[in-house]
């Protein structure tokens, strides 16, 4: 299958930070028919979107992405519709964008706050999803001529995500849930390309060194009771020493898309680790 041709793949309807979409033909080529696939760090839900089981477990440790999941499957299109109110050119104003902000940040869990998740995925700067450290959300605006309402999409998604389980989670709880005959697949939080680099914060807790490492066990036991992973990872030094008793570590180049300078993304290199049930 060639990694060249991902306009067939059905994308997400959320922006997010080291999306996969481009990547789906090297990642779904390697994941083998199961019983359920388990996502720990579910994302946009690219793969989930373009993966086919009979069943989901989509989990992840932001409790706005997993709610707004959950309202989409239990809504369906009257959901879409309100998630439409808010994209408008009175809200597309850098003012509103920081009322709306603020308002958000005072919000319990429920369908407005999960609507305007939306709204920020859209409207923000660069797709980001990003909390300070009292768990505010703080992207600011985007300046969009007109941001796009992905209406198809969420239909779509809608429809996947009756096949689904969602849940606000760790990776340690999620591969808890693994059974033989499960497969999962990792997209953690990547490991800096560099002492210097450091994109892991988008939740308040961030990522550290020792979580990566325990994937990587945590993936290993898990090939014992017969369940396949897959991980995704930045290919560096650090990653290859984390993975190296994988069954297999494929190496290759990526176009890296999210950037703080959107004009300078460049090649970066990928890895994919599997442990083979």
């Amino acid at each position: 299958m060639s990694i060249a041709q991902p306009l067939k793949f059905q994308r997400p309807f959320l922006k997010w930070a080291g999306g996969k979409f481009r990547l789906l033909p090297k990642i779904l080529h390697h994941l083998p028919q199961g019983k359920k696939l388990i996502e720990p760090f579910v994302g946009s839900g690219v793969v989930f979107l373009n993966a086919d089981y009979d069943r989901y477990l989509l989990a992840d440790i932001n409790p706005d992405l997993i709610n707004l999941f959950r309202d989409l499957k239990r809504g369906k299109t009257s959901f879409i519709h309100y998630c439409a109110n808010y994209f408008t050119e009175a809200n597309n104003k850098e003012k509103r964008f920081y009322e709306l902000r603020e308002y958000f940040n005072q919000l319990e869990a429920g369908k407005e706050r999960s609507a305007l998740f939306l709204y920020f995925n859209r409207h923000g700067y660069n797709g980001l999803c990003r909390y300070n450290r009292s768990g505010g959300f703080n992207v600011p605006f985007g300046r969009y001529k007109r941001p796009y309402f992905p209406g198809h999409e969420l239909e779509v998604f809608a429809a996947k995500a009756q096949k689904a389980e969602f849940r606000c989670q760790n990776f340690r709880q999620s591969f808890n849930a693994s059974r033989n005959g499960d497969v999962v697949y990792c997209d953690p939080p990547y490991l800096p390309q560099s002492l210097t680099a450091n994109f892991t914060d988008y939740t308040k807790q961030g990522f550290s060194y020792d979580q990566q490492a325990e994937l990587g066990f945590l993936a290993e036991r898990a090939q014992g009771k017969g369940v396949f992973t897959a991980i995704s990872n930045h290919d560096t030094l650090v990653a290859r020493e984390i993975y190296h008793r994988a069954s297999t570590v494929l190496h290759f180049d990526v176009q890296r898309f999210i950037s703080c300078d959107g004009n300078n993304r460049s090649k970066a290199k990928e890895l994919l680790a599997l442990y083979k049930s």
